[in-house]
Protein backbone atom coordinates (compact mmCIF):
# COMPACT_ATOMS: atom_id res chain seq x y z
CA UNK A 1 0.00 0.00 0.00
CA UNK A 2 2.92 2.37 0.83
CA UNK A 3 4.57 1.54 -2.54
CA UNK A 4 0.99 1.96 -4.30
CA UNK A 5 0.69 5.76 -2.83
CA UNK A 6 4.62 6.64 -3.23
CA UNK A 7 3.93 5.90 -6.78
CA UNK A 8 0.75 7.84 -6.83
CA UNK A 9 2.83 10.88 -5.28
CA UNK A 10 5.36 10.53 -7.81
CA UNK A 11 3.44 10.58 -10.74
CA UNK A 12 1.65 13.77 -8.87
CA UNK A 13 4.95 15.73 -8.73
CA UNK A 14 5.41 14.59 -12.33
CA UNK A 15 2.15 16.50 -13.30
CA UNK A 16 2.97 19.43 -11.20
CA UNK A 17 5.96 19.75 -13.02
CA UNK A 18 4.67 19.67 -16.18
CA UNK A 19 2.12 22.24 -15.36
CA UNK A 20 4.71 24.06 -14.36
CA UNK A 21 6.68 23.88 -18.07
CA UNK A 22 3.35 24.52 -19.88
CA UNK A 23 3.83 28.41 -19.56
CA UNK A 24 7.16 27.88 -20.88
CA UNK A 25 5.88 26.01 -23.91
CA UNK A 26 2.99 28.61 -24.51
CA UNK A 27 5.40 30.73 -24.94
CA UNK A 28 7.56 28.47 -27.20
CA UNK A 29 4.41 27.93 -28.73
CA UNK A 30 3.93 31.35 -30.09
CA UNK A 31 7.71 31.84 -31.03
CA UNK A 32 7.55 29.33 -33.37
CA UNK A 33 4.60 30.43 -34.76
CA UNK A 34 5.95 33.60 -35.55
CA UNK A 35 9.35 31.72 -36.75
CA UNK A 36 7.05 30.34 -39.33
CA UNK A 37 5.36 33.34 -40.41
CA UNK A 38 8.31 35.07 -40.73
CA UNK A 39 10.41 32.24 -42.73
CA UNK A 40 7.27 31.53 -44.53
CA UNK A 41 8.21 31.00 -48.38
CA UNK A 42 11.40 30.87 -47.28
CA UNK A 43 14.01 27.46 -47.87
CA UNK A 44 17.51 26.26 -46.81
CA UNK A 45 19.15 27.63 -43.65
CA UNK A 46 16.09 29.89 -42.74
CA UNK A 47 13.70 27.40 -42.18
CA UNK A 48 16.46 24.12 -40.96
CA UNK A 49 17.17 22.53 -38.10
CA UNK A 50 19.54 25.06 -37.35
CA UNK A 51 17.45 28.01 -36.18
CA UNK A 52 17.25 29.12 -32.61
CA UNK A 53 13.58 27.73 -32.01
CA UNK A 54 14.02 24.26 -33.32
CA UNK A 55 17.21 23.91 -31.14
CA UNK A 56 15.64 25.35 -27.90
CA UNK A 57 12.31 22.95 -28.94
CA UNK A 58 14.58 19.76 -29.11
CA UNK A 59 16.24 20.34 -26.14
CA UNK A 60 13.16 21.15 -24.10
CA UNK A 61 11.23 18.26 -25.65
CA UNK A 62 14.43 16.30 -24.28
CA UNK A 63 14.16 17.97 -20.94
CA UNK A 64 10.34 16.28 -21.09
CA UNK A 65 11.76 13.41 -21.86
CA UNK A 66 13.71 13.06 -18.73
CA UNK A 67 11.28 14.27 -16.35
CA UNK A 68 8.71 11.51 -17.71
CA UNK A 69 11.30 9.11 -17.11
CA UNK A 70 11.84 10.35 -13.76
CA UNK A 71 8.34 10.42 -12.56
CA UNK A 72 6.20 8.49 -14.72
CA UNK A 73 8.90 5.87 -15.36
CA UNK A 74 7.84 5.95 -19.14
CA UNK A 75 10.72 5.02 -21.37
CA UNK A 76 10.16 7.57 -24.32
CA UNK A 77 12.96 8.24 -27.19
CA UNK A 78 15.02 11.37 -27.38
CA UNK A 79 14.16 13.61 -30.63
CA UNK A 80 15.92 13.00 -33.38
CA UNK A 81 14.75 15.95 -35.35
CA UNK A 82 13.86 19.13 -34.75
CA UNK A 83 10.33 19.18 -36.11
CA UNK A 84 8.77 16.60 -34.48
CA UNK A 85 10.01 18.46 -31.28
CA UNK A 86 8.31 21.81 -32.26
CA UNK A 87 5.10 19.51 -33.11
CA UNK A 88 5.17 18.07 -29.24
CA UNK A 89 6.08 21.65 -27.77
CA UNK A 90 3.15 22.73 -29.69
CA UNK A 91 0.68 19.97 -28.41
CA UNK A 92 1.71 19.49 -25.11
CA UNK A 93 0.86 22.99 -23.22
CA UNK A 94 -2.98 22.17 -23.34
CA UNK A 95 -1.92 18.86 -21.25
CA UNK A 96 0.03 20.51 -19.04
CA UNK A 97 -2.32 23.50 -18.19
CA UNK A 98 -5.16 20.66 -17.76
CA UNK A 99 -3.08 19.03 -15.15
CA UNK A 100 -2.58 21.86 -13.31
CA UNK A 101 -6.35 22.30 -13.12
CA UNK A 102 -6.64 18.59 -12.05
CA UNK A 103 -4.49 19.12 -9.07
CA UNK A 104 -6.17 22.31 -8.11
CA UNK A 105 -9.60 20.34 -8.19
CA UNK A 106 -7.34 17.88 -5.97
CA UNK A 107 -6.45 20.34 -3.34
CA UNK A 108 -10.27 21.58 -3.11
CA UNK A 109 -11.31 18.29 -2.75
CA UNK A 110 -8.77 17.69 -0.06
CA UNK A 111 -9.80 20.68 1.60
CA UNK A 112 -13.52 19.71 1.82
CA UNK A 113 -12.91 16.12 2.89
CA UNK A 114 -10.92 17.49 5.69
CA UNK A 115 -13.90 19.50 7.03
CA UNK A 116 -14.47 15.76 8.09
CA UNK A 117 -11.54 15.83 10.70
CA UNK A 118 -11.53 19.24 11.75
CA UNK A 119 -14.37 21.18 11.14
CA UNK A 120 -16.02 19.37 14.17
CA UNK A 121 -13.59 21.63 16.17
CA UNK A 122 -14.09 24.55 14.25
CA UNK A 123 -17.77 25.13 12.98
CA UNK A 124 -20.76 24.55 14.97
CA UNK A 125 -22.29 21.47 13.56
CA UNK A 126 -25.37 21.58 15.47
CA UNK A 127 -26.18 24.56 13.14
CA UNK A 128 -25.03 23.23 9.64
CA UNK A 129 -24.57 19.50 10.31
CA UNK A 130 -26.01 18.71 6.49
CA UNK A 131 -23.63 21.31 5.34
CA UNK A 132 -21.11 19.74 6.61
CA UNK A 133 -21.64 16.28 5.51
CA UNK A 134 -22.40 17.13 2.26
CA UNK A 135 -18.96 19.19 1.87
CA UNK A 136 -17.39 16.63 3.49
CA UNK A 137 -18.01 13.56 1.20
CA UNK A 138 -18.32 15.31 -2.14
CA UNK A 139 -14.67 16.52 -0.87
CA UNK A 140 -13.57 13.30 -0.47
CA UNK A 141 -15.58 12.58 -4.27
CA UNK A 142 -14.26 15.55 -5.71
CA UNK A 143 -10.66 14.13 -4.32
CA UNK A 144 -11.02 10.32 -5.65
CA UNK A 145 -12.09 12.15 -8.75
CA UNK A 146 -9.04 14.22 -9.07
CA UNK A 147 -6.62 11.43 -8.06
CA UNK A 148 -7.59 9.59 -11.07
CA UNK A 149 -7.61 12.24 -13.19
CA UNK A 150 -3.71 12.81 -12.35
CA UNK A 151 -2.73 9.46 -13.38
CA UNK A 152 -5.20 10.40 -16.86
CA UNK A 153 -3.36 13.05 -17.76
CA UNK A 154 0.06 11.72 -16.95
CA UNK A 155 -0.84 8.96 -19.58
CA UNK A 156 -2.17 10.96 -21.97
CA UNK A 157 1.49 13.43 -21.31
CA UNK A 158 3.29 9.79 -22.12
CA UNK A 159 1.21 8.87 -25.31
CA UNK A 160 1.47 13.02 -26.71
CA UNK A 161 5.28 12.39 -26.51
CA UNK A 162 5.55 8.84 -27.84
CA UNK A 163 3.23 9.65 -30.41
CA UNK A 164 5.54 12.38 -31.45
CA UNK A 165 9.05 11.59 -30.08
CA UNK A 166 8.65 7.80 -30.32
CA UNK A 167 8.96 4.65 -29.50
CA UNK A 168 6.00 4.04 -31.54
CA UNK A 169 4.63 0.61 -30.98
CA UNK A 170 5.72 -0.60 -34.34
CA UNK A 171 9.30 0.43 -33.21
CA UNK A 172 9.08 -1.51 -29.61
CA UNK A 173 7.88 -4.17 -31.67
CA UNK A 174 10.53 -4.43 -34.01
CA UNK A 175 13.55 -3.64 -31.35
CA UNK A 176 11.63 -6.28 -29.24
CA UNK A 177 11.52 -8.71 -31.88
CA UNK A 178 15.76 -7.87 -32.38
CA UNK A 179 16.26 -8.69 -28.94
CA UNK A 180 14.50 -11.46 -29.15
CA UNK A 181 16.82 -12.28 -32.18
CA UNK A 182 19.55 -11.99 -30.48
CA UNK A 183 18.79 -13.57 -27.25
CA UNK A 184 17.62 -16.60 -29.71
CA UNK A 185 21.20 -16.41 -30.99
CA UNK A 186 22.78 -16.24 -27.50
CA UNK A 187 20.95 -19.26 -26.39
CA UNK A 188 21.96 -21.47 -29.66
CA UNK A 189 25.55 -19.90 -29.10
CA UNK A 190 25.69 -20.95 -25.44
CA UNK A 191 24.50 -24.25 -26.42
CA UNK A 192 26.69 -24.96 -28.47
CA UNK A 193 30.11 -24.20 -26.18
CA UNK A 194 28.32 -26.11 -23.39
CA UNK A 195 28.39 -29.20 -25.46
CA UNK A 196 31.76 -28.76 -26.51
CA UNK A 197 32.88 -28.01 -23.05
CA UNK A 198 31.44 -31.63 -22.15
CA UNK A 199 32.34 -33.59 -25.33
CA UNK A 200 36.33 -31.69 -23.99
CA UNK A 201 35.40 -33.14 -20.54
CA UNK A 202 34.70 -36.51 -21.30
CA UNK A 203 37.50 -36.83 -24.19
CA UNK A 204 40.61 -35.34 -21.87
CA UNK A 205 39.05 -36.97 -18.78
CA UNK A 206 36.48 -39.32 -18.50
CA UNK A 207 37.81 -41.24 -22.01
CA UNK A 208 41.29 -40.82 -20.91
CA UNK A 209 40.82 -43.14 -17.76
CA UNK A 210 38.53 -45.48 -19.10
CA UNK A 211 41.62 -46.45 -21.76
CA UNK A 212 44.13 -46.30 -19.10
CA UNK A 213 41.73 -48.95 -17.60
CA UNK A 214 41.61 -50.96 -20.33
CA UNK A 215 45.09 -51.02 -20.70
CA UNK A 216 45.91 -52.21 -17.22
CA UNK A 217 43.05 -54.84 -16.91
CA UNK A 218 44.59 -56.49 -20.42
CA UNK A 219 48.41 -56.08 -19.01
CA UNK A 220 47.18 -57.87 -16.17
CA UNK A 221 45.58 -60.88 -17.94
CA UNK A 222 48.68 -60.91 -19.93
CA UNK A 223 51.21 -61.01 -17.19
CA UNK A 224 52.35 -64.33 -16.10
CA UNK A 225 53.69 -62.70 -12.75
CA UNK A 226 50.56 -63.04 -10.01
CA UNK A 227 51.70 -60.65 -7.58
CA UNK A 228 52.61 -57.32 -10.61
CA UNK A 229 48.60 -58.95 -12.01
CA UNK A 230 47.71 -58.21 -8.51
CA UNK A 231 49.42 -54.76 -8.33
CA UNK A 232 47.85 -54.19 -11.76
CA UNK A 233 44.32 -55.11 -11.04
CA UNK A 234 44.74 -52.69 -7.78
CA UNK A 235 46.01 -49.71 -10.25
CA UNK A 236 42.57 -50.20 -12.49
CA UNK A 237 40.32 -50.37 -9.60
CA UNK A 238 41.76 -46.73 -8.55
CA UNK A 239 41.16 -45.78 -12.27
CA UNK A 240 37.96 -47.09 -12.39
CA UNK A 241 36.72 -45.22 -9.45
CA UNK A 242 38.31 -41.65 -10.79
CA UNK A 243 36.56 -42.23 -13.65
CA UNK A 244 33.58 -43.05 -11.75
CA UNK A 245 34.24 -39.66 -9.54
CA UNK A 246 35.01 -37.68 -13.17
CA UNK A 247 32.14 -38.83 -14.84
CA UNK A 248 29.84 -37.50 -11.59
CA UNK A 249 31.42 -34.12 -12.08
CA UNK A 250 30.92 -33.57 -15.12
CA UNK A 251 27.22 -34.96 -14.31
CA UNK A 252 26.64 -32.54 -12.17
CA UNK A 253 27.70 -29.26 -14.09
CA UNK A 254 25.45 -30.43 -16.90
CA UNK A 255 22.66 -29.98 -14.47
CA UNK A 256 22.79 -30.88 -10.79
CA UNK A 257 20.17 -32.85 -9.41
CA UNK A 258 20.07 -30.94 -6.35
CA UNK A 259 17.56 -28.66 -8.30
CA UNK A 260 15.42 -30.88 -8.27
CA UNK A 261 15.61 -32.72 -4.67
CA UNK A 262 16.33 -28.90 -2.81
CA UNK A 263 15.65 -26.33 -5.02
CA UNK A 264 18.33 -23.88 -5.42
CA UNK A 265 19.29 -23.16 -1.58
CA UNK A 266 20.61 -27.12 -1.69
CA UNK A 267 22.10 -26.30 -4.85
CA UNK A 268 23.91 -23.64 -4.56
CA UNK A 269 24.88 -25.23 -0.64
CA UNK A 270 26.69 -27.69 -2.99
CA UNK A 271 28.59 -25.29 -4.87
CA UNK A 272 30.00 -23.77 -1.65
CA UNK A 273 30.85 -27.48 -0.25
CA UNK A 274 32.83 -28.32 -3.45
CA UNK A 275 35.03 -25.49 -3.97
CA UNK A 276 38.68 -25.31 -3.12
CA UNK A 277 38.25 -21.90 -1.09
CA UNK A 278 35.85 -20.81 1.77
CA UNK A 279 32.64 -19.55 0.45
CA UNK A 280 29.98 -17.88 2.18
CA UNK A 281 26.42 -18.25 1.21
CA UNK A 282 23.20 -15.80 1.81
CA UNK A 283 20.45 -17.49 0.66
CA UNK A 284 16.95 -15.97 0.87
CA UNK A 285 14.07 -16.65 -0.73
CA UNK A 286 10.59 -15.49 0.00
CA UNK A 287 8.96 -18.18 -2.40
CA UNK A 288 10.67 -20.98 -4.44
CA UNK A 289 11.59 -19.06 -7.66
CA UNK A 290 10.63 -21.13 -11.63
CA UNK A 291 12.97 -24.01 -12.31
CA UNK A 292 14.40 -21.69 -15.16
CA UNK A 293 15.39 -18.95 -13.07
CA UNK A 294 17.01 -21.53 -10.58
CA UNK A 295 18.87 -23.29 -13.34
CA UNK A 296 20.40 -20.10 -14.67
CA UNK A 297 21.26 -18.76 -11.23
CA UNK A 298 22.96 -22.07 -10.06
CA UNK A 299 25.06 -21.84 -13.59
CA UNK A 300 26.20 -18.48 -12.83
CA UNK A 301 27.10 -18.60 -9.53
CA UNK A 302 28.90 -22.06 -10.10
CA UNK A 303 30.74 -20.54 -13.05
CA UNK A 304 31.46 -17.51 -10.49
CA UNK A 305 32.98 -19.48 -8.47
CA UNK A 306 34.84 -21.50 -10.46
CA UNK A 307 36.57 -18.47 -12.05
CA UNK A 308 37.14 -17.53 -8.51
CA UNK A 309 39.42 -20.67 -7.06
CA UNK A 310 40.87 -20.49 -10.93
CA UNK A 311 41.61 -17.10 -11.68
CA UNK A 312 41.35 -14.68 -8.69
CA UNK A 313 43.31 -15.55 -6.14
CA UNK A 314 40.60 -14.92 -3.69
CA UNK A 315 40.23 -16.52 -0.58
CA UNK A 316 36.64 -16.27 0.29
CA UNK A 317 33.86 -15.95 -2.31
CA UNK A 318 30.72 -15.04 -0.74
CA UNK A 319 27.16 -15.95 -2.40
CA UNK A 320 23.60 -13.87 -2.23
CA UNK A 321 20.48 -15.10 -3.38
CA UNK A 322 17.16 -12.47 -3.08
CA UNK A 323 13.81 -13.47 -3.95
CA UNK A 324 11.82 -10.78 -3.86
CA UNK A 325 9.25 -8.76 -6.15
CA UNK A 326 9.40 -11.43 -8.67
CA UNK A 327 12.98 -10.82 -9.53
CA UNK A 328 15.49 -13.32 -8.43
CA UNK A 329 18.96 -11.44 -7.49
CA UNK A 330 22.10 -13.05 -7.30
CA UNK A 331 25.58 -11.60 -6.29
CA UNK A 332 28.79 -13.62 -6.42
CA UNK A 333 31.09 -11.34 -4.61
CA UNK A 334 35.32 -12.76 -3.79
CA UNK A 335 37.88 -11.00 -2.46
CA UNK A 336 40.57 -11.63 -5.34
CA UNK A 337 42.75 -9.38 -7.23
CA UNK A 338 39.83 -8.51 -9.98
CA UNK A 339 40.97 -8.05 -13.55
CA UNK A 340 38.08 -10.68 -15.23
CA UNK A 341 37.19 -10.01 -18.89
CA UNK A 342 33.51 -10.00 -19.35
CA UNK A 343 34.13 -10.61 -22.90
CA UNK A 344 35.41 -13.85 -21.84
CA UNK A 345 34.21 -17.09 -22.81
CA UNK A 346 32.85 -18.29 -19.48
CA UNK A 347 31.13 -14.94 -18.41
CA UNK A 348 30.13 -14.38 -21.84
CA UNK A 349 27.68 -17.62 -21.79
CA UNK A 350 26.57 -16.63 -18.49
CA UNK A 351 25.34 -13.32 -20.44
CA UNK A 352 23.82 -15.16 -22.92
CA UNK A 353 21.87 -17.68 -20.19
CA UNK A 354 20.50 -14.48 -18.26
CA UNK A 355 19.97 -12.19 -21.63
CA UNK A 356 17.52 -15.89 -22.61
CA UNK A 357 15.28 -15.31 -19.46
CA UNK A 358 15.33 -11.16 -20.30
CA UNK A 359 17.41 -10.47 -17.15
CA UNK A 360 20.17 -8.28 -16.55
CA UNK A 361 24.06 -9.54 -15.84
CA UNK A 362 26.79 -7.51 -14.71
CA UNK A 363 30.37 -7.95 -14.00
CA UNK A 364 32.75 -5.49 -11.84
CA UNK A 365 36.06 -6.22 -11.65
CA UNK A 366 38.55 -3.53 -11.02
CA UNK A 367 42.59 -4.05 -11.05
CA UNK A 368 42.92 -4.94 -7.37
CA UNK A 369 39.77 -6.03 -7.06
CA UNK A 370 36.96 -7.07 -5.61
CA UNK A 371 34.87 -9.08 -8.50
CA UNK A 372 31.31 -8.80 -8.26
CA UNK A 373 29.27 -10.48 -10.69
CA UNK A 374 25.40 -9.73 -10.15
CA UNK A 375 22.50 -11.30 -12.06
CA UNK A 376 18.33 -10.22 -11.91
CA UNK A 377 16.62 -12.68 -13.45
CA UNK A 378 12.52 -12.48 -14.01
CA UNK A 379 10.45 -14.60 -11.91
CA UNK A 380 7.45 -15.28 -14.69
Amino acid sequence: MRSYFMRRLRVAVGVLLGFLSAIVELVLTLASGLWLLLTLGRSGAGRGESAVVARVARRWAAGQRRRMARWYGSEIAPPTSGAPALAFVATRWPVGLLGGLVLVCALIGGGYASLLLWGWAAVDLSRWPMTMGVSGFGGMFLLFLAAQGVRAVALMDERLARHFLGPSARQRMQRRIGELAESRAGVVEAVHDERRRIERDLHDGVQQRLVALGMLLGRARRTPDAEKSAALLRQAHEESQQALVELREVAWRVYPAALDEGGLAAALETVAERAAIPVRLDCELRDAPPPTAQAVAYFVAAEAVTNAVKHSGASLVTVRARGAEGVLRLRVEDDGRGGADPAGGGLLGLTRRVAALDGTFSVASPAGGPTVITAELPCV
